[in-house]
């Protein structure tokens, strides 16, 4: 999947269970946000050569992928439909989706993003621990998560999706902060 390579090639880590795969969503999350605690409000939307987001856009990036997948599985259990990435997007160009994430939160301060992260993360903990223990580490128990022929597991969308990215974008608003300082 090409947002897998916007993030970076690395080898997936398992998790020996749900308790262990939310208790690293919640660090991983805890360490990215805490990133932007010392961002100008002014440099939210500041693009840095070197860096391919600004501070806003990394956050807006966060959101739009947790949504995605919540909403993914909501839509399963009331029957409809799932488009995965998202109606009108194909996994071979997400650029443009990831416009419409920019776009949804270009209205929010620093400071609203980081509190909508919190907030966001929170719920989808709360959505992940409402899964049964196999339900999370078994292939095909949601067809969202069959909808690839890569055919994974739950846990591995939530990976993918949360503990990657926010390590991967830790170091780029690390990097953004470095070069904004020079």
């Amino acid at each position: 999947m090409t947002h897998m390579c916007e993030r970076g090639v690395h080898r997936v880590q398992s998790y020996e269970n749900k308790k262990a795969l939310i208790a690293k969503i919640e660090k991983t999350a805890a360490l990215f946000i805490n990133e932007f605690s010392d961002v100008k409000e002014d440099d939210k939307d500041k693009l840095i050569e070197g860096v391919d987001r600004t501070p806003a856009q990394m956050i807006a990036y966060q959101l739009g992928w947790l949504d995605l997948i919540m909403g993914w599985d909501k839509d399963e259990a009331e029957g409809k439909q799932v488009v995965t990435p998202c109606e009108g997007f194909k996994w071979n160009n997400l650029g443009p989706l990831y416009q419409r994430f920019y776009e949804r939160f270009s209205y929010h301060s620093l400071a609203e993003l980081q509190d909508l992260f919190k907030e966001k993360v929170s719920a989808f903990i709360e959505w992940l621990d409402g899964f049964a223990e196999e339900d999370v580490f078994t292939p095909g128990s949601r067809k969202w998560a069959s909808s690839t022929p890569s055919n994974w597991p739950v846990w591995k969308w939530v990976h993918i999706n949360t503990v990657a990215p926010f390590g991967s974008f830790r170091s780029k608003i690390r990097k953004w902060k470095k070069l904004n300082a020079k």
